[in-house]
């Protein structure tokens, strides 16, 4: 459903928020916690930077920080960035009258079942932030890890 790219991105951006209280954290030292490959993991961070999620500083002692408080930053905001929407927006079967038909008589033969469940999806995403997340990662007492 979510691209690896865009799973790389959350976990980051929990990682961030359970380590980095303020404190910038080096692409190098989040690549090995997480065991993304330091330059695709780089190219994802500045994506989120310059979408204002996160925070960079170049030099010996720059990295990423949280833009803004954890719980202001949904999953919906990190999947829009990183995947775009097109998973609620497009035919999940890929035919083209579902996206180009304004008119609801005129859908894929899935359509209509599906479109309750992508709005859930949706509405999980939307309602889901990174500190709900983060807290229940420490709650788990290391039974989650990233």
């Amino acid at each position: 459903m979510l691209s690896n790219t865009c799973k790389y991105a959350i976990r980051a951006v929990i990682y961030l928020a359970l380590n980095g209280n303020k404190k910038k954290i080096g692409i190098k030292e989040i690549s090995k916690e997480l065991e993304i490959p330091t330059p695709f993991l780089g190219k994802i961070l500045q994506q989120l930077a310059k979408n204002k999620l996160l925070s960079s500083t170049k030099g010996p002692n720059g990295g990423f920080v949280l833009a803004k408080p954890a719980s202001e930053i949904t999953l919906l905001n990190i999947i829009e960035i990183i995947d775009g929407l097109d998973l609620f927006n497009d035919c999940l079967i890929g035919m083209r009258s579902c996206s180009a038909n304004a008119h609801n008589d005129v859908q894929c033969p899935i359509h209509h079942k599906y479109l309750p469940i992508s709005n859930k999806i949706y509405e999980l995403f939307d309602n889901e932030n990174i500190q709900m997340l983060a807290d229940e990662i420490r709650a788990s007492d290391g039974k989650i890890g990233l």
